[in-house]
């Protein structure tokens, strides 16, 4: 199965980055930075991020530049 990127995965979940954000306690911004790649991906982010999207944590597609930890 090929990966899907997060934002892609996120429409697929019928949820808007608000409504993300939400559900994750986060805030819109947040989102936004991640699917942007400006923020790096922590794993429990993309643990509730699955948890909320029913995909799986081998489906997701990261952007590459939201990997480097500072």
């Amino acid at each position: 199965m090929a990966k899907i990127p997060l934002k892609a995965a996120r429409v697929a979940a019928g949820l808007t980055q608000g409504e993300l954000a939400e559900k994750l306690g986060m805030n819109r911004t947040t989102i936004v930075k991640i699917e942007n790649g400006d923020l790096a991906v922590r794993p429990v982010f993309l643990y509730a991020f699955c948890q909320v999207t029913g995909f799986k944590e081998d489906d997701i597609l990261l952007p590459e530049s939201s990997l480097k930890v500072d």
